[in-house]
């Protein structure tokens, strides 16, 4: 008796996970990922000096450079791969297989929607390394991260649509360039629909986002995108209504973001202007997010806080912006273009600074007039070349009138210089007749 031969074992269908894996190799969605690393990465880089020392520079400027570059990047790079699905026929192939025109959709977008986020992901986490050890405090708004990626699974999807539905080559390109134009134009109005855009630029260090803002903006940009998702793919066509929900999601989310007051959606965070203070006399005080440049800072100020010291009339503390400085107190210049990484570039030009700004009376061009001006505007040079030295190559050389003033002053015996400078300090600086002459 011959024994039946088995039936041949049919080949397990392909886990669904494999399925994807394939999906996300296929096409131009690995080289997309890696373009937008390159291009925040690079764009980064050559401003290193202006972010590379607060989290908050850092996210701000890797929110602008995920949205403004790519932003369009990731919707050129979606078309592309619609358009190459529609152009090779892919989409007639995919018919013949037993998944929901829903599903085969969800699959071809993958590449589109995921990979753009992924090369974001990686530069910004590139970039906040680079900047975590010269950081003096605060966070990094890594929610505001997470919605700037989820913005760009949006416009890879948006544009992969497009791309499906207008195979045309130029396509791609065409939708880069408006899409560059209509996200710089949205994100440099002065209308809150700007705070809508995923490049919308905020450039305050003293700021913090309302907790509502990131998932907000989220619900926004991927609503519409799986919106024109359902619309597109759902069958059959009643089921596009679907398209309703994520689209009523959108709306929804913008507007609370649409009635915005003119700061949109940034509040003053009290621990980022929390002052942070040496023990010197005067005493040198800086915001928490720049605690780590408060020993240079201090260093550049010594030779000037040695001569004020005890003056009467000097200022008892050098105080950080903003909100100006309280009674007694001098306000510190900006340091935002003279510090890099945490430290000083240039100690000497920063403590010439310092007595610019401690001189810096807010005088009237009627006030400081008459015949005494121009004596008074000489004697202003010497006193601020006496206490801190223009470094070279900076301001302009002193003239001989105001020379002879440094000369003067120099020549005295140190108590006699702190008594002058105790007379200048008291005298109304608006007021030329009453400067008096070293």
């Amino acid at each position: 008796m011959t024994a039946t031969a088995a039936p041949p074992r049919q080949p397990a269908p392909a886990p669904h996970t494999s399925v994807v894996r394939t999906e996300l190799r296929r096409g131009v969605g690995p080289w997309a990922g890696a373009a937008v690393a390159v291009t925040i990465l690079v764009t980064m880089y050559g401003k290193a000096p202006a972010w590379q020392g607060r989290w908050t520079d850092a996210t701000d400027m890797l929110h602008v450079a995920g949205g403004l570059l790519a932003g369009p990047l990731a919707l050129a790079a979606g078309c592309w791969q619609g358009g190459r699905e529609r152009r090779r026929g892919t989409e007639e192939l995919l018919r013949s297989v037993p998944r929901g025109r829903l599903r085969r959709t969800l699959l071809a977008v993958a590449p589109s929607a995921l990979w753009p986020p992924a090369g974001q992901l990686l530069a910004a986490a590139v970039c906040l390394l680079a900047t975590w050890p010269y950081v003096g405090g605060g966070r990094p708004y890594l929610e505001l991260v997470a919605a700037d990626a989820l913005a760009l699974a949006a416009l890879g999807t948006i544009g992969h649509l497009v791309g499906l539905l207008v195979p045309w080559r130029l396509t791609a390109p065409l939708l880069a360039v408006t899409g560059y134009v209509g996200l710089a134009i949205g994100s440099y109005t002065e209308s809150p629909a700007r705070w809508l855009s995923p490049a919308a630029d905020h450039s305050s260090p003293w700021h913090e986002p309302v907790w509502w803002y990131a998932p907000a903006s989220a619900v926004w940009t991927c609503g519409l995108a799986l919106a024109a998702l359902l619309a597109y793919a759902a069958r059959p066509a009643r089921l596009r209504l679907l398209a309703l929900l994520p689209l009523a999601a959108a709306v929804a989310a913008a507007v609370p973001v649409l009635r915005l007051p003119a700061d949109g959606p940034w509040r003053p965070d009290p621990e980022a202007i929390r002052p942070v203070c040496d023990d010197g006399s005067p005493q040198v005080c800086v915001n928490a997010l720049d605690r780590a440049l408060l020993p240079d800072i201090s260093r550049a100020l010594a030779p000037l806080n040695e001569r004020l010291r005890g003056v009467p009339g000097a200022p008892v503390r050098w105080s950080p912006g903003p909100g100006g400085p309280g009674p007694g107190e001098a306000e510190l210049p900006g340091h935002e273009a003279d510090s890099v990484r945490g430290r000083l570039r240039n100690p000497d030009l920063y403590l010439n600074s310092a007595v610019q700004w401690l001189f810096s009376d807010t005088c009237t061009s009627e006030d400081f007039a008459g015949p005494d001006a121009e004596r008074a505007g000489e004697i202003h040079l010497a006193v601020s070349e006496w206490l801190a030295p223009t470094p070279e190559n900076y301001g302009v050389p002193v003239g001989p009138a105001a020379r002879r003033h440094l000369d003067a002053l120099r020549a005295k015996s140190p108590v006699a210089q702190r008594e002058y400078l105790a007379r200048y300090l008291k005298a109304d600086r608006c007021r030329p007749e009453e400067v008096p002459v070293p």
